[in-house]
């Protein structure tokens, strides 16, 4: 885990796949932070990702290093409601607490990656490396 949590630190944002009418729908996220092998990411209630992970809560989600080594990530998605990681996600990142203020903000939602796979793979031949978290 310790290789995946470096690739997801080093690139802030990577990007997320959900399904949408039967249909990939793939944007840019930023990754929180991993807490007890959980993954943690947060999104708001009033965006279509949200109703996507709701309707379907599996994702795929990967980053590319500068070096293009790259991780991708798949799992389920739990949502959690628990004030203290929310609150761990607004004390790490100003902007989302400048957007959310609170961590009892109904429309802000944290979530995490449970029963998850990473793979890391890189373009220089070596076989791709599986983690399961």
């Amino acid at each position: 885990m310790e290789d995946v949590l470096k690739l997801l630190k080093e690139s802030q944002y990577g990007f997320l796949a959900t399904v949408s009418n039967g249909k990939p729908k793939v944007r840019p996220f930023g990754f929180m932070f991993e807490e007890e092998g959980k993954l943690y990411f947060c999104t708001n209630s009033k965006k279509d990702v949200y109703k996507q992970l709701i309707s379907l809560p599996y994702i795929e989600y990967t980053v590319t290093s500068k070096d293009m080594v790259t991780v991708r990530i798949s799992g389920e998605v739990i949502f959690c409601e628990d004030i203290d990681k929310k609150e761990k996600v607004l004390n790490t990142y100003e902007s989302i607490k400048s957007g959310y203020k609170s961590a009892g903000n109904p429309i802000f939602k944290v979530f995490y990656i449970e029963h998850g796979t990473a793979t890391i793979s890189d373009f220089l031949g070596q076989l791709p490396k599986k983690i399961e978290f």
